[in-house]
């Protein structure tokens, strides 16, 4: 069993940053992937940058979120990060972490929110 805790979320105001931590708990899994997805009411949830691992590990990011947004993480303490920087009032959102694991499938946290507000 499996399971992630999500943490970091908050209020911050315009232009302001947080940093969103996920951390998983249980039995040593092999990751193919970890990420971060973001969600707002009456809407489907979205990819925000994920790291990829196999011959090569890659990150990918949303459009939206490059240049503002980095993810981390050391897939062997199977722990990530989500530092945001310059944040928007459209970044306002619940945040999800992700892995893709061997043996697990997908395994979701139970998400945090984010609200960026003056």
């Amino acid at each position: 069993q499996v399971q992630l805790v999500e943490s970091g979320g908050g209020l911050v105001q315009p232009g302001g940053s947080l940093k969103l931590s996920c951390g998983a708990s249980g039995s040593a899994i092999m990751l193919y992937a970890m990420g971060w997805y973001r969600q707002t009411p009456g809407k489907e949830r979205d990819l925000v940058a994920e790291i990829r691992f196999g011959i090569s590990t890659t990150s990918v990011y949303a459009d939206s979120v490059k240049g503002r947004f980095t993810i981390s993480g050391a897939g062997a303490r199977n722990t990530m990060y989500l530092q945001m920087n310059s944040l928007k009032s459209e970044d306002t959102a619940v945040y999800y972490c992700k892995i893709r694991a061997l043996g697990y499938g997908e395994v979701w946290g139970q998400g945090t929110l984010v609200t960026v507000s003056s």
